[in-house]
């Protein structure tokens, strides 16, 4: 089975505390596997995570922006992920490029330091293990 593309829809990054670590970006579990058809056994995707652009939608102002990848939402447990506390200049934007791979049990969450101003897109792929 070949991956497909994976084109998630547009953002913004939640403005929460980082005890809360903001809210989910990307998390691939799906609740059910059940079989789709005769020798077919369900299993959870994973997504190949190959761009993420953050832009700031502000015409003066500049916002500070986290990203995290762990195995829960609590800070706590995961650790900065392509920026940490990295200043986005007004209408500005930044990329990151790579090739990470994101289970079912790994989420991507993000907080943003005022609300309703950075907007995310991610680009990848998704394929079953």
């Amino acid at each position: 089975m070949q991956n497909k593309i994976l084109n998630m829809p547009p953002a913004y990054i939640s403005t929460l505390s980082l005890s809360t670590m903001g809210y989910t970006l990307l998390n691939s579990s799906v609740t059910t596997l059940t079989p789709g058809g005769v020798g077919f056994v369900g299993t959870q995707p994973y997504v190949i995570l190959k761009l993420i652009r953050i832009m700031n939608a502000l015409t003066t102002s500049a916002v500070t922006v986290t990203l995290f990848r762990g195995a829960s939402l609590s800070s706590l447990t995961s650790q900065a992920f392509a920026w940490d506390n990295v200043s986005l200049p007004a209408q500005g934007y930044l990329d990151w490029v790579g090739q990470d791979r994101f289970d079912s049990a790994d989420f991507l969450g993000g907080i943003a330091s005022l609300q309703q101003s950075v907007v995310i897109n991610m680009t990848g792929e998704i394929g079953l293990s």
